[in-house]
């Protein structure tokens, strides 16, 4: 069977590392940052017209909600035109792009989870951001699949934070630091390798579209701390707090649960619970109980 020639940017992160392991039967040519910056527009044309990839997936983003409030332009930079350069690419080559993108598109004021028609209200500079770069994806190619995840973590940590919020909550409690978590914002937590799996699975088809795609079920921040440390047999305080109180820069939604409706609709695998996955994460880890 002849393999596929995928173009994956951000080879080294959080998904990227994930995605290079499920697609080892394919070929694969890794892109790596700062080597390769999509915001390079000369460049990155050049790159990928060398390789002349079937697909290209572009995991690549400025993710630091936070910092992003105090950074439109290169949050709009990586997000939003430098996407919008990839989908025109893609075009003109006549290949398929894959883009993540994510839950916080969502304002948050729906109590049931959000579906793929669902209407995006982004509340932070991120997201907003986030959200312009869909639409060049969802209104220039032809070809694609554009994919919203939640909560994402995953074994390599995440490129420019160096962590996840799993490892995070170890790190503190092994550095006997007191842990503070917001219990009034509602996600679900995702595997970065379940969804590689699953990312894999939606390549073999030709539904092109927008895609929800997160592990099952849905937890405050709080609770998914708490699911940690009981999964890991320690008894440590973890104290809940209110996004008021907790004083990020950034406002979240208080509600950004997905339901993976079109990659059920076109027959997907079903993704596990998250408690699920995060056990089978921290066994992968190496993290113990006591």
């Amino acid at each position: 069977m002849k393999r596929t020639k995928i173009a994956l940017i951000g080879a080294d992160g959080q998904l990227g590392s994930e995605l290079n392991k499920v697609l080892e039967d394919q070929e694969v040519f890794l892109l790596y940052y700062p080597e390769f910056d999509i915001t390079d527009k000369a460049k990155t044309r050049k790159t990928i017209q060398s390789l002349s990839p079937n697909v290209v997936i572009n995991t690549a983003a400025y993710h630091r909600v936070d910092e992003c409030e105090d950074n439109p332009e290169e949050s709009f930079a990586v997000n939003t035109i430098a996407v919008r350069e990839l989908a025109l690419l893609c075009r003109d080559l006549d290949v398929a792009l894959v883009h993540f993108s994510t839950d916080y598109v969502f304002e948050g004021q729906k109590q049931t989870p959000y579906v793929e028609d669902d209407p995006p209200n982004p509340l932070n500079l991120y997201a907003v951001s986030k959200l312009a770069g869909e639409y060049f994806v969802q209104n220039i190619p032809q070809k694609y699949f554009l994919i919203r995840t939640c909560g994402l973590y995953g074994e390599t940590g995440c490129w420019g934070k160096g962590t996840n919020f799993v490892d995070t909550m170890i790190n503190m409690e092994q550095r006997g630091e007191s842990i503070r978590v917001v219990n009034d914002q509602w996600v679900t937590p995702t595997s970065a390798s379940e969804l590689a799996h699953k990312v894999n699975e939606l390549l073999q088809t030709t539904h092109w579209g927008l895609y929800h795609m997160t592990n099952e079920g849905e937890c405050t921040w709080y609770e998914f701390a708490k699911k940690i440390f009981e999964l890991l047999g320690s008894n440590i305080n973890v104290q809940a707090v209110d996004s008021l109180s907790y004083g990020a820069k950034a406002q979240r939604p208080a509600y950004s649960v997905l339901e993976n409706k079109n990659a059920n609709k076109i027959g997907i695998t079903p993704f596990c619970r998250w408690e699920t996955a995060l056990e089978v994460y921290l066994k992968k880890k190496g993290y113990g109980p006591g």
